[in-house]
């Protein structure tokens, strides 16, 4: 029985002297105590060492993967006799199925074997006859490298970095915000009519920079940066302000803040060019029906494309609203329609009462674009496209209020419009439904002559009912 071990070295095939030993995995440690002990039980027939680190990447590679790397066929072919019927221990289930299938050999791959692996591995140095020293640097090295191999290669790297990216613009956002809020508090002190007349931050923040005090204002050409109107009120609202005054270093600090919030600005703008060209190159149908923001919104949120493409469309619908939904489930409440997605163009452009139908249907199509995006080689976003198109003639015919009513609702509502018209032409005369014979009232002597009688105990006139 021979036994395929695997290092960061090289490919070690070993012979089993005892394989009862196999069988008794629990007291097989006992036996790899010493070099003296497991020589007894194991027996070196040959090592085939890697040339450098790029054989050891490629035979990890290959190994990982469960396929059969170069070194190792030809170790095989050389060494084991396929006529002799050795059966052959190997560690990586996957890899026993391909040497099986490729050479034939009779491969065991349990949990017996993976014990009789980690003994092994307690005295390898000892074994291949190995500085362990050595042995450890080669460790080091192929670890190294596979990881910079797995990094380089991996599907998941690019939708890193579109979560990076719509991380940090939302960051932006926040930053922006304050920032501006700040400018126009601190400078609000000196020139306070200034924020109610320019109501644009970048340019509330560009007029700043270039007034810097407000006595400034006449002699500073705006053209460039507001309108004509806008700039005239400005000059006329510096001249009767009822700001205080400041001094000169905190027009510098002001003018300093201003110039960060411009800057930050241009490169937001730098930032989700770059968004959406990644976003188009990773998942274009995805981009095509909801937008840049909201699908990578949506990657950031499942955490990569192919974790979102195993959502349903139902999680879709409202994904990022997941505490409002665990709360309506809670308190028994009507849960959410829609999370993230409803931000989308197509949902914003719709009525309030049909946001919530809307959402499901774009939630639909847009799991579908996911998975084409995710698992499928076309790169062209043409699906994307077409349900785009098919979705916006839908959401027109709803909001034109043309779609034939098939729900239960709709069909009272329509029967009740029905028999409502039917009974306002006429109304129902019950003399003309009767089939008695019309008598007169003179025949009870008048109306109510009946009751008269019959009070009256009158027994020689019959009492007709």
């Amino acid at each position: 029985m021979l036994v395929l071990f695997e290092t960061a070295a090289g490919y070690a095939i070993f012979k089993l002297l005892d394989e009862k030993k196999l069988q008794e995995t629990k007291t097989l440690y006992l036996d790899f105590e010493s070099l003296e002990k497991a020589a007894n039980v194991l027996k070196l027939t040959h090592f085939e060492k890697f040339e450098d680190t790029t054989h050891a990447l490629a035979a990890a590679t290959a190994t990982v993967e469960g396929k059969i790397s170069k070194p190792l066929k030809k170790l095989l072919k050389q060494i084991v006799n396929p006529d002799a019927q050795e059966k052959l221990l190997v560690a990586d289930s996957a890899l026993a199925k391909a040497i099986k299938e490729k050479f034939g050999f009779d491969c065991i791959s349990n949990s017996s074997v993976q014990d009789l692996m980690r003994v092994i591995r307690s005295q390898a140095d000892s074994l291949l006859q190995i500085d362990e020293k050595e042995l450890a640097a080669m460790r080091i090295g192929l670890a190294h490298s596979l990881s910079r191999y797995k990094l380089k290669f991996t599907p998941d790297k690019v939708d890193t970095m579109i979560v990076q990216a719509i991380s940090l613009l939302d960051d932006l956002d926040k930053e922006t915000n304050n920032y501006i809020m700040r400018c126009k508090e601190w400078y609000g002190w000196h020139f306070p009519e200034l924020a109610k007349i320019v109501q644009d931050n970048i340019a509330f923040c560009k007029t700043v920079q270039k007034i810097g005090y407000r006595t400034n204002a006449a002699d500073v050409d705006l053209s460039d940066i507001l309108p004509a109107d806008v700039e005239s009120q400005v000059k006329e609202a510096a001249e009767i302000s009822m700001g205080t005054e400041i001094s000169e270093e905190d027009i510098t600090n002001i003018r300093h803040l201003c110039a960060q919030v411009v800057e930050i600005s241009d490169y937001r703008a730098q930032l989700f060019e770059y968004l959406k060209n990644r976003m188009m190159a990773v998942a274009p149908n995805l981009t095509v029906l909801v937008g840049e923001l909201v699908g990578a919104r949506l990657i950031a949120h499942a955490g990569s494309l192919l974790n979102l493409a195993k959502h349903p469309s139902s999680t879709v619908q409202i994904l990022g609203a997941e505490k409002a939904l665990f709360r309506a489930m809670k308190t028994k409440h009507d849960t959410p329609k829609y999370g993230l997605i409803y931000h989308s163009s197509l949902v914003g452009q719709t009525s309030a009462k049909l946001k919530g139908k809307v959402s499901r249907m774009l939630a639909s199509k847009a799991a579908l674009a996911i998975r084409v995006d995710a698992l499928g080689e076309d790169t062209q976003a043409t699906l994307g496209m077409e349900q785009r198109a098919d979705l916006e003639r839908k959401f027109a015919l709803l909001e034109q209020n043309a779609t034939k009513r098939i729900s239960g609702a709709g069909k009272m509502q329509a029967k009740f419009e029905k028999y409502q018209k039917n009974a306002e032409q006429g109304q129902f005369n019950q003399d003309q439904a009767s089939t008695i014979p019309h008598k007169r009232h003179s025949d009870f002597g008048g109306r109510g002559g009946a009751n008269k009688r019959f009070k009256s105990g009158n027994a020689n006139k019959s009492f007709v009912v």
